[in-house]
């Protein structure tokens, strides 16, 4: 009986946990139809509005994350979970459907509000079902949900890039899929019962009670519910958090820590890499399909590294996995940085061969064609530089010719070491993944005041979402404006300053309890 109750226990969590997947999976998958619905829209390489046709799925997250809390509390976590698989699916299918770009932005926002409440409500839902002694497993489920969503959404990508020759159709299939796991979250979430202490919130005691039964048992169901009782009786008694108090004098010092972390964990670029993974590949001078393979390593790296993550963070602490991780960051940009300062252009009889078959191949009109021909003005000249050969390639072609195929032609005159940035595009990957994207969050759920912590997350959580959507918006007009070198050079330099705000601010937190680092951290401010 016991034996059963677990595995029922296991099984509940591990529904919630799918909302982790599609999250995941979400966020990711965009990266390998971007290349595809840029061209059926129309839309400049460099521009604001492609950076925001990525990152707008971040601005419906925000949006998520504001409304989460309070719907969860009125309607339950499961309805709201529900809900969030409803999203998911209208936006999978609404992008797969677009007819401009229009639409297709907005169908990335009604997802987007599904991942910011789907990060919060699942492992919310989760530690509020969970018996104690698991509770820390089942609410990591969620977590290792998110990077293996990433991950299948980059594989996902691959199998449909190859699989399917019109590049139309391949982006609308790409995003399209997820509505099949989002519908089956939808109809596994049916047989998930209410959370109890919602229930109880509601004065609904007797169906709370059945739902501690069959989870816990009779003898530990009575302890679990007077223990929910009691907390919801002091939770009544007690003055609610009032954002005067988190932005007081003696919440100084922890307020650094928060807000520094959150900007740091997303000013290094890490949803640039993941939103733009095979562009970057490609411009590294690999085919298409080597590409998308590239990215899915990455994706898998996230995985593996977050695991181990998961197993060091208590045992060797958070601050030294910050360390590495930081240090990780700025060596692997910085590698990356080198790799395109020592890239060549050149336009080559060999370049002109393989760059014409493609565009023959692809949909571009007799004007485009007999403009790109005008390249062979170029044959012999070699470029050191990236924004001098775009220059010259721009002057050539003419503008509306150059962002339709400026990533084509670079990728048949670039010659760089390939090998390199694929290395160092893994060292950032693993960097972040066993220090910034795991840590932060067990971070900030440590520094702040029992009396505050709720509605301090939610303040710094939406200033992460902020930086990330910057980040992921201005990306492509950094790299049209500031070329690739420059590019990667500043977000290694932000990794070098992370390294030293984590010396300077961030305290270990590893065996202290929440009231002995509300006294130490208070305290100094």
């Amino acid at each position: 009986m016991i034996m059963s109750r677990r595995l029922y226990t296991i099984f509940i969590s591990l529904i919630v946990a799918l909302g982790g997947f599609l999250l995941g999976f979400d966020s990711a998958v965009i990266s390998g139809a971007m290349p595809y619905y840029r061209v059926t829209f129309g839309l400049e390489s460099g521009s604001m509005l492609l950076g925001f046709s990525v990152s707008s799925l971040i601005l419906g997250a925000i949006f998520g994350n504001i409304v989460a809390g309070s719907l969860a509390d009125f309607f339950g976590r499961s309805k709201i979970l529900r809900l969030t698989a409803i999203l998911f699916a209208v936006s999978a299918i609404g992008s797969a459907l677009a007819f401009d770009i229009t639409s297709f932005i907005i169908a990335r926002i009604i997802g987007g509000i599904g991942v910011g409440m789907a990060i919060l409500i699942a492992p919310m839902y989760i530690a509020e079902i969970a018996p104690r002694k698991m509770r820390g497993t089942l609410v990591t489920f969620n977590q290792l949900n998110i990077v293996v969503g990433i991950s299948i959404a980059y594989f996902s990508n691959l199998y449909f890039q190859q699989a399917i020759a019109d590049p139309d159709l391949k982006w609308r299939v790409m995003l399209g899929v997820e509505a099949i796991p989002a519908i089956l979250y939808l109809i596994l979430l049916f047989f998930v019962p209410m959370s109890p202490r919602w229930l109880m919130q509601k004065n609904r005691n007797e169906e709370a009670k059945n739902v501690l039964l069959k989870i816990h048992g009779q003898e530990q169901a009575a302890i679990e519910y007077d223990e929910i009782e009691s907390n919801l009786n002091e939770e009544t008694n007690k003055e609610k958090a009032r954002w005067a108090e988190v932005f007081s004098k003696r919440m100084k010092l922890v307020l650094i820590i928060g807000f520094g972390i959150a900007f740091f964990q997303q000013i290094t670029g890490i949803n640039a890499i993941f939103y733009y993974a095979p562009m970057i590949f490609e411009m590294a001078g690999g085919g298409r399909d080597a590409a998308f393979m590239q990215a899915a390593i990455l994706g898998v790296t996230n995985v593996v590294m977050t695991i181990v993550a998961m197993f060091l963070i208590d045992r060797i602490g958070r601050k030294p996995l910050l360390y590495i991780g930081a240090t990780g960051i700025s060596l692997s940009l910085a590698l990356v940085s080198f790799s395109f300062y020592k890239a060549q252009y050149v336009i080559s009889p060999e370049t002109m061969q393989s760059l014409m078959v493609e565009i023959h191949e692809s949909a571009a009109s007799a004007e485009q064609i007999a403009r790109i021909q005008k390249l062979e003005d170029l044959a012999g000249s070699e470029f050191d530089n990236e924004l001098d050969f775009f220059d010259k390639v721009y002057d050539t072609v003419g503008p509306e010719t150059f962002q339709a195929y400026r990533d084509v032609i670079m990728r048949h005159s670039i010659t760089i070491n390939s090998i390199l940035v694929l290395i160092g595009l893994i060292m950032f990957v693993a960097s972040f993944a066993i220090s910034m994207g795991p840590v932060m969050w067990a971070l900030l759920s440590e520094i702040f005041p029992n009396k505050l912590r709720g509605l301090a997350i939610s303040i710094v959580g939406f200033w992460n979402s902020i930086v990330s959507f910057s980040v992921a918006t201005l990306f492509p007009v950094q790299l049209e404006l500031l070329g690739s070198t420059a590019t990667y050079l500043i977000y290694s330099i932000f990794g070098l300053l992370s390294l030293i705000f984590v010396w300077r601010f961030v305290p270990e937190t590893k065996g202290k309890s929440l009231e002995e680092l509300e006294k130490e951290l208070t305290s100094k401010s």
